[in-house]
């Protein structure tokens, strides 16, 4: 939901879309707060640390985090 911080507790099994969120920041114990949702399916805008990013959905859904 917006504005819910939570805790990223593991990446997606594919090393692919595990290193596509190294790069962004999310990592394993990385604190992430859910800005807004694009409409449509478009991407999660999210806060990592003093970073907004914008998450594709699909990938999104495979990041499971943890209040």
């Amino acid at each position: 939901d917006r504005g819910a911080g939570a805790r990223v507790a593991a990446l997606p099994d594919d090393p692919d879309a595990a290193s596509q969120c190294a790069s962004m920041g999310l990592t394993v114990g990385a604190s992430a707060t859910v800005l807004r949702r694009a409409p449509f399916g478009g991407p999660l805008h999210v806060r990592v640390g003093d970073v907004e990013l914008a998450v594709g959905r699909e990938l999104a859904l495979r990041v499971v985090v943890s209040p």
